[in-house]
């Protein structure tokens, strides 16, 4: 042989070793169809290079299993197991399509380890198929291309985007979600996450058959009983049922395709929900249900008692309930519960007081629920009615969502929430109702029947005498109503239907005209200020969502008694925001005043307050920077328009996310200018003996000296900055060289260079860099300790919109260090 055959020879063996190689390190295809077979060491990867299938042994074992994970991810995170229970124990298993049609395991002795194990109506052109989505689906390969099988329909662990949780009761399947056994053994644990047909629609996680948390009913916007979870529908999380008979399940998108999530039932009963980070390289855990907290342990106080992290025990029993076993329950053993210590009286001819009901406020409502009808104009009453109409009801809800709710059952797994949860209605004895005994005399019955009557017929008397006519129930806008208001600052007379003199801190002006709305008609939109209708409270008080006659929906601010804030602050917005036009500054649209009662009706706001968004990891994802930048250029626009260019130059002196209301387009407006300053045509500073406002955003001159600039409005919107975007509330941070607060912080990193250290994390994919850091740079601008270093409005607006704009360097704040 010559040298250059041998030369030849060598060359084609190498090719032919090269591809042997290739072949067992992967195919160049997202298919498996009859004939071929996926080796160990071989795997297939889906079209759009985000899944892939082959091969792979779990944490520290040596065992082989058929699984799918994340290709791009450097960590391997695998979101699927086929022979979850049948490991291979060595290197020779196969995948492959047979000729029944069904996909298979073998190892390598041919023995089957795991099938997809369906009949097939087309053997000889079914084939195999990974998704971008992550599902494997085995297809019919004629003309219907019908899916036969897919791995969504068999999950392991993993609940990913466009997966179904729940069931079919017509072919009694269900998709439940069953944790790994531990990080090296995918066999099945204990625990299991899925929906039961038993139930109203809600998530559960098992331990073995025992329940070990649940989720509590969705309402359409979210969990009911994970307060802290809420809008979990802006995330794409929604409730399919009705499409196909008998179908009902959860599903969930990603807000930006980029996003990589998922929800994970772990091998220690958490469901966790997981964000890849792709700078960090690595899984960031953004939730876990249960948590830490006890009273999240399911029936942790047994029936009818309930849980409150806040109490000492944090068992208690239901008012008109005591615990069945005293000795137990004292010493903290509550999983007897409680019983009733008075007998319902329904359906029995006693002389007794009738049943009633009991109210019980921001709890997670009990298990077993019993759907009963939808959202109806008299919901809780038809809700209530239902209840009594059955002697076994023992409490019902009426849920904006979900509508009826009644309990036939005990009341098992009920947890008392800081902040959030619904209101349940329990039943009780009249005589608990009334806190006597049950053996009250006749004597007392006839006294209170006659009062009530008495009282009944005074009602009814001052109802006709005194309750507008239809004709007057909405705005009056031609009727002279005279308020004579007086205080320290305050001379005001005014009618609502045109402008009118007033004089406020020796200044005359006037009051614009402005709706009045009568108060029986703002009760009626707003369901007599239910708790169902409360949008949350502030310093003013508590504000209701409401619906006006026409459909137009309101915020109705109800003024405390107990307010932090008053009279002047009321009349503060009727005077300034009514006068106001701006795109990015909240519309008032009218009052209503009736006696001590003093309320104003704004434009509904459906995204509420962006605290709500930037503080919240759950809802910190749905702001990308666009949507944060956009945000920020807006909230400068209305302090532009409020210090420069409106008719009444103003100082708003409360500026904070909490005060920026977010419109269905996540557009800002500026909202709460009861503590706002108005300024004269050259007036650019004053003092003032009262500080308003909230520590943390006010500048140092005005908290320590009560000077007041538009300087201090620039200082506060700085603050704002800096929040919205690292996501972080201007508070102590601790860190390794320096404890400080937010400013400090920020000041720290910028100046290192570090700036990238600063961003939330949930913005980092879509942001651009040199953007954010300018953010930065003109927020430390803002917050300078020296009012005359801290720029306008207008130059902030400069620097923010133009790439080319000077940006001078801000000098390290004082103030920031604690």
């Amino acid at each position: 042989m010559s040298t250059s055959q041998i030369h030849v020879s060598v060359f084609l063996s190498s090719v032919f070793v090269l591809f042997g190689l290739l072949s067992v390190c992967t195919n160049a295809t997202e298919n498996i169809t009859l004939g071929q077979f996926v080796r160990d060491g071989q795997t297939i990867i889906s079209v759009g290079k985000k899944f892939e299938l082959g091969f792979f042994s779990p944490g520290n074992s040596s065992n082989r299993y058929v699984g799918i994970w994340f290709y791009k991810i450097p960590i391997r995170t695998v979101v699927w197991v086929a022979n979850r229970e049948n490991p291979i124990l060595d290197r020779r298993g196969v995948l492959n399509i047979t000729d029944d049609g069904n996909l298979v395991v073998m190892d390598g002795d041919g023995k089957l380890v795991w099938s997809t194990n369906v009949s097939i109506v087309a053997r000889n052109s079914t084939a195999a198929v990974l998704m971008d989505n992550g599902n494997l689906k085995l297809r019919s390969g004629d003309n219907s291309n019908k899916d036969l099988w897919q791995s969504f329909n068999d999950p392991t662990d993993t609940f990913l985007p466009g997966m179904k949780m729940g069931y079919n009761s017509e072919t009694g399947e269900n998709n439940i979600f069953t944790s790994w056994k531990s990080a090296d053994d995918p066999s099945k644990g204990n625990y299991h996450m899925g929906v039961d047909l038993q139930r109203t629609p809600q998530i559960l996680i098992w331990e073995g058959f025992k329940p070990s948390w649940r989720s509590g009913e969705w309402d359409g916007q979210t969990f009911v009983g994970v307060p802290h979870m809420r809008y979990l529908y802006l995330f794409g999380f929604k409730l399919i049922s009705g499409t196909k008979k008998g179908e009902m399940y959860f599903t969930y998108t990603v807000p930006n395709d980029s996003d990589i999530l998922r929800y994970w039932i772990g091998w220690d009963g958490r469901m966790k929900k997981l964000r890849w980070d792709e700078e960090r390289k690595e899984w960031i855990l953004t939730r876990s249900e249960p948590t830490d907290d006890e009273c999240g342990i399911y029936n942790r106080c047994g029936a009818f008692g309930r849980c409150s992290q806040l109490d000492s025990p944090i068992c208690s029993c239901f008012h008109g309930y005591e615990p069945k076993d005293s000795q137990q329950w004292s010493k903290g053993n509550w999983s007897g519960g409680c019983g009733r210590r008075t007998e319902l009286q329904c359906e029995k001819n006693s002389s007794e007081i009738e049943d009633g009901f009991t109210r019980l406020e921001g709890i997670k409502l009990p298990d077993f629920s019993k759907w009963v009808t939808g959202n109806g104009s008299n919901g809780r009453i038809e809700c209530e009615d239902e209840c009594l109409r059955n002697c076994s009801c023992n409490a019902y809800a009426y849920v904006r969502g979900i509508g009826c709710l009644i309990w036939s059952v005990d009341l098992v797994d009920v947890q008392q929430f800081q902040e959030g949860g619904k209101t349940i209605y329990i039943r009780l004895a009249g005589s608990e109702l009334l806190g006597v005994n049950s053996g009250i005399s006749k004597q007392i019955i006839v006294i209170i029947a006659i009062s009530v009557v008495v009282l009944l017929s005074i009602s009814i008397y001052s109802l006709w005498r005194f309750i507008p006519k239809p004709k007057d129930l909405w705005r009056k806008r031609n009727e002279k109503l005279q308020l004579f208001v007086s205080s320290k600052n305050w001379e005001f007379s005014a009618k609502f239907s045109g402008p009118n003199d007033f004089i406020k801190d020796g200044q005359q002006g006037n009051v614009p005209e402005l709706p009045l709305f009568d108060f029986d008609c703002v009760a009626v939109a707003t369901r007599n200020f239910s708790e169902e209708n409360k949008l949350g409270q502030g310093g003013f008080g508590p504000v209701y969502k409401g619906m006006l006659p026409g459909g137009q929906e309101v915020a109705v601010k109800r003024l405390s008694r107990s307010s932090i804030q008053g009279l002047e602050e009321f009349m503060n917005e009727i005077i300034l925001i009514a006068k106001l036009q701006h795109r990015n500054l909240v519309r008032l649209l009218g009052c209503c005043i009736r006696g001590e009662e003093k309320m104003l009706l704004y434009e509904y706001m459906p995204n509420g307050s962006l605290d709500s968004f930037i503080f919240d990891p759950a809802k910190q994802g749905q702001l990308d920077w666009r949507k944060r930048f956009r945000i920020i250029e807006g909230i400068a626009r209305g302090l532009l328009y409020l210090h420069r260019d409106s008719r009444l130059r103003i100082i708003h002196r409360d500026l904070k996310a909490s005060n920026i209301l977010l419109d269905n387009e996540m557009n800002p407006k500026i909202s709460d200018f009861g503590m706002a300053k108005i300024f004269g045509g050259n007036q650019n500073h004053a003092n003032t003996d009262r500080v308003v406002g909230t520590y943390g955003y006010m500048s140092p001159e005005y908290a320590m000296k009560g000077l007041v600039s538009f300087k201090t409005d620039v200082y506060s919107f700085g603050v704002s900055l800096l929040e919205i975007v690292s996501g972080k509330r201007n508070s102590y941070i601790s860190h390794s060289e320096h404890n400080s607060n937010l400013i400090g912080y920020a000041w720290h990193l910028w100046s290192e260079g570090k700036g990238k250290e600063f961003m939330d994390s949930s913005i980092v994919d879509t942001c651009l860099y040199w953007e954010v850091l300018r953010c930065i740079h003109v927020g430390l601008l803002c917050v300078q300790d020296s009012a005359m270093e801290r720029p306008t409005m207008s130059s902030v607006l400069l620097m923010l919109e133009s790439e080319t704009a000077n940006v001078p360097n801000p000098k390290q704040p004082t103030f920031s260090v604690v």
